[in-house]
């Protein structure tokens, strides 16, 4: 079989501007970035104020594991399965990080006969969103340094005298905001600035990925341009000499981060391989940040679809319970059915029985001990009252008799049902059954619920979903983070939801602990403050927000061609 890349390269896309005429967007709602993809203005939800929303389908899956799951390869071929089937529908997912796409992971497109192309657009750049949210991010860093040591040089009357504007007081120990790149690069977690005589006070600091920012965050979470506006204000940048906030608004900087980020509020349009709409809109991680795409997107594609297919990052303990318990609160959508994506090759590894036998071949005792794994993600959508079905996304060293097995297995769960998906493979045709399995499950009432109630304390929340959204026994904060907690609910912010930043690997903070963890204690190491996103990130065990690159990272395997075409993504 082709690679992606190969795949991408020898499709034929429609003109965008074709794709976005058949979706239902206007000439004068669509800026072109060339032949294949396009910025789509959110004003077009004015002229569609009346219209009907469509049905939102979320894709899942079970704990990752480094074979890869396929989650977005299910999310694009159920969207071709569903216009296989004559239903009008469109994809929204995230912008790729180039961390993942230059390091383990690869790019974010999809694959095989199920993705969106032409993939190395959508990988490399894209329309420039990310950098911007990158460019934003440093301003704020650079904004309040510069005010650091200006403050610092002159004294607080003089500095007032000279600048026109009031002092901050900045505590140059308490400063909050880190700076960002978008790649993984373990030598900037931690470092110090201001050296030197002439370059401010000196102070620790640090850099995160930039999906880990909480610009990306505000950029998913924001209804429109003036709700960014607001939020970018909010944002905390650092405490000053008495222990109050200092915001974005009260360095000055908050206008400045906006207009640089201005054109990010449109989300970017392009096509899957059988010209699919696929909607592309911010990219927050899901063990680090929230994990889900933007609401502008999903509201667009809800007007102009009957069937909007959406993901969120990782397993249903990670994204999917942050699109539920962040993302649904703040865009008022509930999901209207579920989509759990699992493999032979996942129960197997994540079985917890180490065996040394090729993961390809059949192994029954591993399937059927890492069948726990799947029940426990299936028993975790079902809690928040989404109608489910299980996508077993169909390798070709899968044998027959397992898959019957994982089936037969299904159907005796909660699951509304399960079906194979071969889009990998086949492309639309290969996502049929399952298409017509998830229309029926957004045929059900819908019984959707929270897991915990905002108005109730930190520690009620984080104790909510460590004990019923991972089953931990308990939680237990360090110092730091009892110290951060007891600050946030002095200055206002208990009500805010959480988000749990930890291993994907593993339902626990533990990443070698597989199957469904018992009898552990969740540990909070420490907590970070989102006030202009809307929520705390907790960090647990030792998560961190800076990846950093493997001994063999995909850029090795990337290059151009004697032509000028990109080779070797994937």
């Amino acid at each position: 079989m082709l690679t992606d890349i190969e795949i991408s390269n020898q499709a034929s896309p429609q003109a965008i501007s074709d794709i976005a005429t058949k979706l239902g967007i206007l000439t004068d709602e669509l800026t072109s970035f060339g032949h294949a993809k396009a910025k789509v203005d959110p004003a077009l939800l004015t002229r569609l104020t009346t219209k009907e929303e469509g049905k939102l389908i979320i894709v899942t899956a079970v704990t990752p594991t480094p074979h890869g799951e396929g989650k977005t390869v299910t999310t694009i071929g159920l969207t071709q399965g569903l216009a296989h089937i004559g239903k009008k529908s469109c994809a929204c997912i995230r912008q790729p990080s180039m961390g993942p796409v230059f390091g383990i992971k690869g790019g974010a497109a999809g694959g095989g006969y199920a993705q969106v192309i032409p993939m190395q657009e959508m990988n490399l750049h894209l329309t420039g969103d990310i950098h911007a949210v990158s460019s934003a991010h440093n301003l704020a860093a650079a904004a309040l340094d510069a005010r650091l040591f200006h403050e610092t040089r002159l004294g607080e009357a003089e500095f007032t005298r000279q600048s026109e504007q009031a002092a901050l007081n900045i505590d140059p120990q308490q400063i909050l905001w880190r700076r960002v790149i978008d790649h993984n690069e373990r030598s900037l977690r931690h470092i110090t600035v201001g050296l030197g005589p002439i370059n401010g006070p000196e102070h620790d600091s640090g850099f995160d990925i930039t999906a880990a920012s909480e610009l990306m965050a505000i950029l998913a979470l924001s209804q429109n341009l003036t709700d960014m506006r607001k939020r970018i204000g909010r944002l905390v940048l650092a405490m000053d000499t008495a222990e109050k906030p200092i915001t974005a608004e009260d360095l000055g900087v908050a206008g400045a981060m906006t207009a640089i980020m201005v054109e990010t509020i449109k989300p970017t349009l392009m096509q899957t391989l059988n010209g699919q709409p696929c909607l592309i809109h911010a990219g927050p991680f899901a063990n680090i940040a929230h994990g889900n795409s933007s609401i502008i997107a999903d509201k667009i594609a809800l007007k102009l679809a009957d069937f909007v297919v959406t993901e969120a990052g990782f397993g249903s303990d990670m994204g999917f319970e942050k699109f539920c318990n962040i993302k649904v609160r703040e865009s008022g959508k509930q999901p209207d059915a579920a989509v759990l994506v699992v493999t032979l090759k996942a129960l197997k590894a994540n079985s917890g029985i180490t065996c040394d036998a090729d993961i390809n071949k059949p192994d029954m005792q591993r399937l059927q001990a890492g069948f726990t794994n799947l029940n426990w993600h299936i028993n975790n959508v079902t809690k928040y009252g989404v109608p489910v079905v299980v996508a077993i996304n169909h390798f070709p060293a899968d044998t027959q008799s397992e898959l019957d097995w994982l089936q037969q297995a299904v159907s005796k769960t909660t699951a509304f049902g399960c079906e194979i998906s071969q889009s990998f493979a086949q492309g639309a045709s290969g996502a049929e059954q399952l298409a017509k399995a998830v229309v029926a499950a957004t045929e059900q009432a819908s019984d959707f619920k929270f897991l915990y109630d905002t108005n109730t304390s930190i520690i009620s929340k984080l104790l909510t979903i460590g004990e019923s959204g991972y089953g931990a026994n308990s939680v237990k904060l360090t110092t730091l983070a009892t110290e951060q907690m007891q600050r946030f609910e002095m200055l206002g912010f208990s009500h805010l939801p959480v988000c749990i930043a930890k291993t994907p690997m593993s339902i626990s903070h533990d990443p070698s602990i597989k199957g469904v963890p018992t009898n552990f204690e969740l540990p909070i190491t420490e907590l970070r403050l989102n006030a202009g996103a809307g929520f705390i990130t907790a960090l647990v065990g030792k998560v961190m927000t800076m990846p950093g690159l493997n001994i063999k990272p995909n850029y090795l395997n990337i290059d151009i061609d004697e032509a000028g075409n990109i080779v070797g993504l994937d």
